[in-house]
């Protein structure tokens, strides 16, 4: 008996020693990872549970020339929630009232939902439960202050997550030129137009702060405090005028709708300087209606038919090849080149007339009669004066994507005998409306070419980091005194009778200009032949402000001549323009009342004298003399759109009380 309680004291013996040994080793080990490697394995396990996660700085706005705001960043907020991070005496005080006011603000649950979600996610230590996504900064601080939120992240368990989203106020419109930024499929963002041309300046210096990571995939920061706060980006000032791009927009517009087109654009540019003023482009969408979709005007090369005349026409007087005075025959509107025939589009012709004349009602058979023997033995000295005016190149401006001219040459595949006359009248040849527009405006620039510029300033704040001044191209594009020939002829086909612009001509204010009606196949499977209508030119035209071009593609109705269609926003532009200069002339019958304004001052009065708490009748009205009405009624007013009241949200004659918001429906 004795023997047996000995041998299994022994074995207790031996595993209490294989125990304490075991114990000592685990103490030995932990002792080595506490001190000997215990800073390793911090390291290694604050990589899994924190790291460094990169805060993108704001992009720079985008403004245009007179300060209106054409693109910004917007900051937005994410909100989260941990309700594991508040104590349980916090917790149970506030986890009603904060439900109760999420359930009246967002109104997407009940406050009981609320109230059940968070004490589910709390007993199952759920730590980042989704509340609000991209709130404004208004409604951020609104949030923020809701009891529970108002302790803050770590006793009240509010985790806020700042996004900056890229808005542009001015909509659709100068879309593809003031560009966008849109996030791909593969989540790479893509940028278009000066958003893209100047995206290393508007992109600025990235942040960093530390996140601790909550659960799978979701981190949220340790610290309301950055490691290194960003760097937001330069701010871009644009050369564009929101006045004269708002005409522009809705000039070619209301073209496109009445002729049933399929796309066109405008530019407007300051002739001194090569300023773009306004830059509009509109596409046919599948839907039947019109929005911007490709910068035609910087990308879209084609013939470009007569407009390209002015060249040939510099070309020859500059040469000393002919002069206004010297006279062709038209040939009953008809000639000949290697059996190939060239028409006028009055097919009866125009008889003998002047070289000068034969601008003036665009006449084919005279321009390539005069460029056809002037450089037939000697084509290439024709191209090398095109590649003077800028020609087979591109004109370097700020935006990417411009395609280089292109003008045939001797030994080129698309050269021929006829080549050389087709060419001449604006034929064979590659040019985009804004190549065209820079001839014309060196022309009324008294012979100075200077490029489009986009962007005339890059500001940090209030501070200029680089001013982009106006580059000269070509100083002297031909001799001064062909220069004034060509601005004379370029008036007189206004100003004079039988002009293709003559239709357009006004007595109050003068412009100078030529029109163009382009034959192209656009590859149709039918093969038809569809028109390209244009108008390019400037004003006024004794002392040149603006030039502008208007192209116009496919016009289905009433016309397709470049007068009747394009001629028509020139003149509206350069109309609307002049109004807004203020006039030296004496205004005679100042005290005359006009019936339109009476009636319409009549409307206004009677709808001012609504008073009390019955809502008036805003309809037809104009958005400011709506809003002036019911402000002095104490109200709230919110419109969506521009123009005149088509619909309000209150109906008139209702009962209203001055804290409420009315909405405004504008045309």
């Amino acid at each position: 008996m004795g023997l047996v309680n000995k041998n299994e004291n022994n074995r207790a013996y031996f595993v209490f020693g294989f125990m304490l040994l075991i114990c000592f080793g685990i103490f030995a080990k932990m002792s080595i990872i506490q001190f000997k490697e215990g800073e390793k394995w911090r390291s290694k396990a604050d990589s899994l549970t924190i790291k460094d996660e990169s805060i993108p700085a704001n992009r720079g706005n985008i403004y245009s020339a007179d300060g209106s705001l054409l693109a910004t960043s917007i900051p937005k907020y994410n909100i989260y929630f941990d309700p594991f991070a508040p104590t349980d005496v916090n917790f149970e005080k506030n986890v009603k009232p904060l439900s109760d006011s999420l359930a009246r603000f967002l109104n997407k649950k009940t406050s009981g939902q609320y109230e059940s979600d968070f004490r589910k996610a709390r007993s199952n230590k759920k730590r980042y439960l989704h509340i609000a996504t991209k709130l404004s900064y208004t409604d951020y601080m609104r949030i923020k202050s809701f009891p529970m939120f108002n302790l803050g992240k770590n006793k009240g368990g509010i985790i806020v997550d700042q996004v900056n989203v890229r808005e542009y106020p001015m909509g659709m419109i100068a879309n593809r030129t003031i560009g966008y930024e849109r996030v791909n499929k593969d989540g790479t963002i893509g940028r278009k137009g000066i958003e893209a041309a100047f995206t290393e300046e508007l992109t600025g210096k990235e942040g960093r702060r530390k996140v601790q990571k909550m659960a799978k995939r979701l981190w949220k920061p340790i610290s309301d405090e950055n490691e290194i706060d960003p760097k937001d980006g330069y701010d871009i000032i644009t050369t564009i005028d929101v006045y004269i791009q708002d005409i522009a927009h809705h000039a070619l517009l209301k073209a496109l709708e009445d002729f049933g087109a399929h796309h066109g654009s405008v530019v407007v540019m300051e002739t001194e300087t090569g300023h773009i003023k306004a830059i509009s482009n509109l596409g046919l969408t599948p839907n039947g209606s019109y929005s911007e979709t490709i910068n035609y005007a910087v990308v879209e090369r084609q013939d470009p038919g007569s407009t390209f005349k002015l060249a040939s026409y510099l070309a020859l007087l500059d040469d000393n090849k002919v002069d206004t005075a010297t006279i062709f025959d038209t040939h009953n509107g008809l000639v000949m080149f290697s059996g190939r025939r060239v028409r006028d589009s009055n097919n009866r012709g125009y008889g003998k007339i002047s070289f000068a004349r034969g601008f003036e009602v665009s006449s084919n058979t005279v321009v390539t009669q005069a460029v056809n023997e002037a450089y037939k033995d000697n084509p290439i000295k024709f191209i090398e004066k095109m590649e003077s005016f800028g020609f087979n190149k591109t004109l370097g401006i700020d935006l990417k994507g411009e395609p280089a001219s292109y003008i045939p040459a001797p030994g080129d595949r698309n050269w021929s005998k006829i080549a050389l006359p087709w060419m001449s009248y604006g034929y064979g040849i590659s040019v985009t409306p804004l190549q065209i527009l820079t001839l014309y405006n060196a022309v009324a620039n008294n012979g100075v070419m200077v490029r489009p510029q986009f962007v005339k300033e890059i500001r940090d704040v209030n501070n200029s980091i680089k001013k982009i001044e106006t580059e000269v191209l070509n100083p002297q594009i031909v001799r001064p005194q062909v220069v004034r020939e060509m601005q004379d002829i370029l008036k007189n086909v206004m100003a004079k009778k039988g002009g293709t612009g003559h239709r357009l001509y006004s007595t109050d204010f003068s412009m100078a200009g030529k029109t163009g009606t382009a034959q192209m196949n656009y590859g149709n499977r039918d093969g038809g032949i569809y028109h390209a209508s244009s108008f390019v030119g400037y004003f006024p035209a004794d002392q040149p402000k603006y030039s502008c071009i208007v192209v116009i593609h496919r016009p289905t109705k009433k016309s397709y001549y470049g007068g009747d269609v394009a001629g028509p926003v020139f003149k509206r532009l350069a109309q609307k323009i002049y109004t807004d200069v203020p006039s030296m002339k004496e205004i005679k019958n100042i005290d005359k009342v006009l019936p339109e304004i009476e009636k319409k001052y009549n409307k206004y009065f009677e709808t001012v004298k609504t008073v009390g708490d019955i809502m008036p009748n805003v309809i037809g009205l104009s958005s400011m003399d709506a809003i002036a009405i019911l402000e002095n009624l104490g109200l709230k007013v919110k419109t969506n759109g521009f123009g005149k009241v088509k619909s309000q949200s209150v109906v008139s004659g209702q009962k209203i009380n001055n804290k409420q918001t009315i909405i405004l429906e504008l045309s």
